[in-house]
């Protein structure tokens, strides 16, 4: 009989078919290499690294400059993507875990590289400036980072990337990694403040598209990053359950890259037309790597990741379809970033001589605000579309999920949520958005939706008691959605901020606050102080709505005597607020509002003598329905008491009244002796 000897097996090769170390490397090169071949071929056919004729700073800078805003792009996936995974899909003091917190450590590391690299690149390429080691060379680049909005950007974007480096390679914990996280996410925001989207009609509009690609490209490809590098610390049922919680991240990270993306490209190219321009072209590559990378997500979420649980014999093609999906986000990556420097087409004209109202806002000056605009007028907010989409979405699938197991969801909590939500919407982007910056009264109103109406609706949607029922709890040590919710819901901060007096301080304090310091000015002139002010009283608003009516759990809440009581207080002071902007005898940020050069409706100082009485009387409607809501809700109280009362006398006799009368007897025997 012959006996086949075992054949020794490399260093890394498991039963899973494929070399982790080979995996990994190969994976990354594809990535590097198709990002690299198409930034070139698009520089190359859109024209975005040909020389200018007058003041060109040389192939060096024409180059580097995208190149290294390739790399920015690149190690901000690496760090984001790393962090979100990192929090969702592993367990923190674990191998992987650890190696999650190390790679964006390092990609926060060649992201400050890169950012600092592309900060200099953008100053040769503005000011084209012999370089040498001189105090005049110097003293310029100073005021460059200082004095210039793009030099700021990338200067604090540098800056932020440092700290991330530090805090990424200290940090450990879960709490710690979810602040690191959040900050690494917010280190993106200056990025997409930059770019073409300053020179076009629908500046705000690009913007915020722009942000929002970036976050949830940076998600998407780092996340998918981080799968391939801790692939060989993971057995096959752990692995399986990683990629099926990042499939879940990358998924709604696809939603997010695909809507706003179509949103920025429909404002860069204006028209069909504009496809047959190079940009264009360059666009048609970046939209086709897009859906071939969603195909493939549809391909490994819906076939392979069950089968990987159960055998061997799939994660041979599943890591083939991952190697492809790298493939295709370098592309992807590339057009981007060649993008970046290719010119849109048919920008919009701007006016020699603009209007008032266009060089405070960008936006010309809307018509005379009549009754059918109420209706007709829409400027969509695409972060708060976006967020109210997610929201609504999310709340029907957790509803959905009960009754398929056989729970019940009131119905009225259903549309008491989605209500919310579309009034958000039309709030943020309908004719309130469209006029808020023009008229004080219509900024009010929408203050007034925001901070009171708005809250109370979603607050009776009980949102995180339906997320506690409706999201699978996990057994692994790993936090998800429901996990991560509760753990927001018990935290310290939770329990400061769902105080009943805290609520309220935070609710009134801030109308008085905001109005009367430059915060209202910063949110007129700067559209993410705008995002800052709606996120703002939407937070305010729904902790003192939840305070008071709400049914999710918070650590303490008032006795109903007290709620209202609190309740009317709050009334008080919120009425006298909007006495004062009524008295007040001139105009709040005088160089805005009374500078539109506004030809229909109310003087600037009639609309803020309305917007006031809107703040007064308007703005009472909603606290009126909470006193409501509250004065019902104390009168159930009072009938459960009392049916639980009667049940348990029926059960067991009224015993406490039978108490009470043997005692009353024995007092009446006592003083009958006593007279004897």
């Amino acid at each position: 009989m012959i006996t086949r000897t075992p054949r020794a097996v490399a260093p890394g090769v498991t039963i899973l078919g494929m070399n982790p170390r080979a995996l990994r490397a190969g994976g990354l090169a594809l990535l590097i290499v198709a990002a690299l071949l198409t930034l070139v071929a698009g520089l190359a056919f859109g024209g975005g690294a040909a020389g200018l004729p007058i003041g060109d700073a040389g192939p060096i800078v024409r180059w580097g400059l995208p190149t290294a805003k390739l790399i920015v792009n690149l190690t901000a996936a690496g760090m984001v993507g790393a962090l979100v995974v990192a929090l969702f899909a592993l367990r923190a003091g674990e191998r992987e875990f650890d190696v999650a917190i190390d790679t964006a450590s390092i990609a926060a590391a060649l992201f400050t590289v890169a950012a600092a690299a592309t900060g200099f690149f953008i100053f040769l390429d503005v000011f084209n400036p012999a370089v040498d080691a001189g105090p005049q060379f110097g003293a310029q680049l100073g005021r460059f980072l200082v004095e210039l909005e793009v030099g700021r950007t990338w200067l604090i974007t540098t800056v932020a990337g440092a700290a991330l480096t530090v805090l990424t390679f200290a940090v450990r914990s879960w709490t710690g990694t979810l602040l690191v996280a959040g900050l690494a996410i917010a280190a993106l925001v200056p990025m997409g403040t930059q770019g073409h989207s300053g020179d076009d009609a629908f500046h705000h509009e690009a913007m915020m598209a722009l942000i929002l690609h970036i976050i949830g490209a940076a998600v998407w490809l780092g996340g998918l990053v981080l799968i391939v590098i801790v692939r060989p610390l993971l057995k096959r049922v752990h692995l399986a359950d990683v990629v099926a919680r990042y499939s879940s991240i990358a998924l709604a990270a696809f939603v997010l890259v695909a809507v706003s993306g179509t949103v920025r490209a429909a404002i860069g190219l204006q028209d069909w037309s504009a496809l047959l321009t190079p940009y264009g072209a360059i666009l048609g590559v970046k939209v086709v790597a897009l859906i071939a990378m969603g195909l493939f997500g549809v391909r490994y979420r819906t076939r392979l990741i069950g089968r990987m649980r159960d055998s061997d014999a799939a994660t041979r093609p599943f890591w083939t379809f991952v190697a492809f999906e790298l493939a295709v986000m370098g592309v992807a990556s590339g057009a981007a970033a060649a993008l970046a420097r290719t010119p849109p087409p048919n920008p919009a004209p701007l006016p020699t001589t603009p209007s008032p109202a266009e060089r405070l806002t960008g936006a010309p000056l809307p018509p005379e605000l009549t009754i059918d605009r109420w209706l007709t007028a829409w400027n969509v907010d695409l972060l708060w579309a976006t967020i109210a989409g997610f929201a609504v979405f999310f709340y029907l699938a957790g509803v959905w999920r009960l009754r398929r197991r056989g729970d019940s969801w009131p119905l009225y909590r259903t549309i008491m949520w989605v209500a919310g939500m579309l009034l958000l919407v039309w709030v943020t982007g309908g004719v309130v958005n469209v006029y808020q910056d023009y008229l004080f009264s219509m900024h009010m109103v929408g203050h007034m939706l925001l901070t009171m109406a708005i809250p109370v609706l979603l607050v009776a949607g009980a949102p995180v008691t339906l997320a506690a029922r409706a999201i699978r709890k996990r057994d692994d040590g790993t936090r998800g959605g429901r996990e991560w919710i509760l753990w927001a819901v018990h935290s310290p901060v939770a329990r400061v901020l769902t105080n009943p007096f805290v609520a309220a301080g935070l609710f009134i304090g801030s109308l008085w606050i905001f109005y009367y310091t430059d915060l209202f000015r910063w949110s007129l002139y700067d559209h993410l102080g705008h995002q800052w002010m709606v996120a703002h009283f939407l937070i305010t608003g729904y902790l003192f709505a939840t305070s008071l009516i709400g049914v999710d759990p918070v650590p303490y809440r008032l006795p109903y005597p007290g709620r209202l009581l609190l309740l009317i207080g709050v009334m008080a002071m919120h009425a006298f607020f909007g006495i004062a902007i009524m008295m007040q005898s001139g105009l709040m940020v005088a160089e805005w509002f009374g500078a539109m050069g506004r030809t229909w409706g109310a003087t600037p100082l009639e609309d803020q003598y309305t917007g006031g009485g809107i703040a007064w009387s308007i703005g009472e409607i909603p606290t009126l329905i909470l006193a409501i809501t509250v004065a019902i809700q104390w009168s159930r109280s009072d009938d459960r008491e009392t049916k639980r009362r009667d049940r348990h006398a029926d059960r067991a006799g009224d015993a406490e009244l039978d108490e009470y009368n043997a005692r009353l007897l024995e007092l009446a025997a006592q003083d009958a002796r006593s007279r004897r």
